[in-house]
């Protein structure tokens, strides 16, 4: 029998320390006085402190719970209705309709997110704040109809129609008889279409724009480096819905062991009224018409960068300077700032790498700069202009630069194995120990260059060889492939290298003394990405002062201390290099004959390529 016992309790005891376990350890590194994710510093609740001081973080913090807050009432009211209406109709409507209203609750959010910005961009409504809630309010209304609809169900179809013969109005029925009965379904739906409104990422990414993001968007681009104000976040929400789900249980159950009754959760909160609510509604939509038109009355200038990819303090002292008001947003690949652009939103400055700019200019969708603008152009490291993407830099002016190439852990990796270059990573001492960068045009880059072939090769002969160069190393070495997660994990040196971005490299070697920088002789990836204005642009003059703006000394220092890339500009490098980052030997550029820098494939190519490399990846 004892057996029995302790065998439920570890039934029980595993799942729930399996959900939340990861919770209990992103709660403790919270509090934690670094941002590592394997040693613990000492107490500290200065990621909480930066938590609040991060006025990108609180934006979307409002603009998150704002957006489910109106989602949910607007939403509850339709579905509600809805289903209250359905129930009247004939039943090959009523299954017909039902079946209609599962579609978008089948369907992956992906498509739903797509199908909503090419319909916003067709009625030429702007993205922004508009466009974020009538894109929740659509995916909401599903979930509020199901839940509602089970219990309009239960009704006794002859109850309206008792209270309205005893001299209700319908409208009195409606809120006095049927309401009351079906509120518990109400508040289901409620808080179902609140969690998935406030959770949403997808549908979210696509439909927004005009520098309103939700919390999933920017803790997405912020994932770039460790940030433990992410952490900090996720914590506070973690003990709001604690609270949300335990304290209304717990005064349910005091009150009804008071009263001597028996309720559910969601019939008690439905007593508080839906006039209360309502009035709740109108009040948080007067204060959102104010914040949407906050910027009406000043000029604006909308810039689209990487995610962590400035000091965002730079963006106040330019406001002040120029009278204006920077509306930032930022993106985590070149490819989801070109289909972001291409859907359709309007921007005055984007921050492309070198390829996509060219692609840009060659589909005809820069402006040339105003050179007469940029007078600190001259302050730029001279070998870093009129390069191939852009000769005379027509369009674009530099902004960071760097290289792609191996950190590994000195204590695990024999200095001698890189005589073999690139093919190190085929070297079996290294198996199950190596971090390849999911990217296709920077993993199939180290296999063209292993085997002496250009990364801007057009020949499907190469990309077969390169593919197959991958193939083998897969099965050989057991890579992993990772993203920007590889930053944390090669500080804390989990495995013994890693391709990575040199600026990357920079601040993964000021972690870690035990680690070191590689490029390969046989050449590598030189990438530059650059401040552009493409023909979206509503502020030309402003957006050529915005990028004269970033070129000067001191703003490019700062961006550079911020993001640990080498900067363009030839004094803040200088500096940088005595001070931060002395020694340090990924914080530099090469670019030898061997190296090239990404050039824009034409389409058969590109295609070629996301083939090949979409192989490798489910091999």
């Amino acid at each position: 029998m004892k057996r029995k016992n302790w065998l439920s309790i570890l039934l029980i005891t595993l799942p729930i320390l399996f959900l939340y376990l990861p919770m209990l350890v992103m709660v403790v590194f919270s509090f934690n006085q670094s941002k590592s994710l394997s040693s613990w510093a000492g107490f500290s609740t200065h990621w909480y402190v930066e938590l609040f001081e991060n006025t990108q973080m609180m934006n979307a913090i409002f603009v998150s719970v704002t957006i489910a807050v109106l989602a949910t009432l607007i939403s509850t009211v339709i579905g509600t209705l809805t289903a209250i209406g359905l129930s009247k109709n004939k039943r090959i409507v009523r299954e017909t309709l039902l079946q209609i209203n599962n579609i978008p609750i089948m369907n992956p959010d992906i498509v739903t997110g797509v199908a909503l910005m090419l319909l916003f961009t067709a009625v030429h409504l702007p993205k922004g704040y508009i466009t974020l809630l009538l894109a929740h309010v659509t995916f909401c209304i599903p979930f509020v109809l199901t839940n509602v609809y089970q219990k309009v169900k239960q009704l006794d179809p002859n109850l309206a129609d008792a209270a309205m013969d005893l001299g209700a109005s319908p409208y009195q029925a409606l809120l006095q008889v049927i309401i009351p009965q079906i509120q518990s379904g109400i508040m289901a739906g409620a808080l179902l279409a609140f969690t998935m409104s406030f959770d949403d990422f997808v549908i979210s990414y696509f439909v927004s724009g005009n520098g309103v993001e939700n919390i999933s968007i920017v803790v997405y681009n912020m994932a770039k480096r460790t940030n433990p104000s992410i952490y900090a976040l996720a914590t506070i929400i973690l003990f709001v819905v604690f609270a949300i789900t335990f304290v209304p249980y717990i005064i349910v159950k005091y009150l009804d062991h008071k009263e001597g009754t028996s309720t559910d959760v969601f019939s008690r909160i439905g007593r508080l009224g839906w006039k209360k609510l309502g009035a709740i509604g109108l009040v948080i939509a007067v204060v959102l018409g104010f914040m949407y038109n906050r910027h009406a009355s000043t000029r604006v200038l909308k810039v689209f960068n990487c995610g962590e990819y400035i000091d965002e303090s730079v963006l106040d002292d330019f406001e002040k300077e120029y009278n204006c008001t920077v509306i930032y947003e930022t993106f985590d690949s070149n490819e989801s700032m070109y289909a972001k652009y291409m859907g359709g939103n309007a921007y005055d400055v984007l921050v492309p790498s070198d390829y996509m700019v060219e692609r840009l200019i060659d589909e005809d969708e820069l402006l040339p700069l105003d050179q007469n603008l940029l007078t600190n152009k001259k302050l730029i490291q001279s070998n870093l202009l009129d390069l191939d993407y852009d000769k005379g830099n027509v369009y674009s002016m530099p902004y960071f630069c760097g290289n792609v190439g191996i950190v590994y852990d000195k204590t695990q990796v024999d200095e001698a194995d890189f005589k073999d270059g690139w093919n190190i990573l085929m070297n079996t001492k290294y198996k199950d120990n190596i971090y390849m960068y999911d990217s296709e045009r920077d993993s199939m880059m180290v296999a063209l260059k292993a085997l002496g072939y250009s990364m801007n090769t057009t020949s499907v002969e190469e990309y077969d060889e390169a593919y197959q160069w991958l193939i083998k190393q897969r099965e050989t070495m057991n890579p992993v492939y990772v993203g920007d997660e590889v930053i944390d994990n090669m500080t804390s040196a989990i495995k013994a290298m890693a391709i990575v971005y040199s600026g990357d490299a920079a601040y993964i070697l000021n972690e870690n003394e035990d680690l070191g920088f590689y490029l390969p002789l046989e050449g590598t990836n030189y990438w530059f990405d650059s401040l552009v204005i493409p023909k979206s642009c509503n502020n030309y003059e402003l957006a050529n002062q915005f990028i004269n703006f970033m070129m000067r000394d001191d703003i490019a220092l700062r961006n550079t201390n911020e993001v640990g890339y080498l900067p363009a500009n030839a004094s803040a490098q200088k500096i940088a290099k005595e001070k931060d980052y002395d020694g340090n030997e990924a914080f530099d550029i090469r670019m030898s004959n061997q190296d090239e820098c990404f050039r824009n494939l034409d389409a058969d190519t590109r295609s070629i390529l996301t083939e090949r490399w979409t192989k490798v990846l489910s091999k």
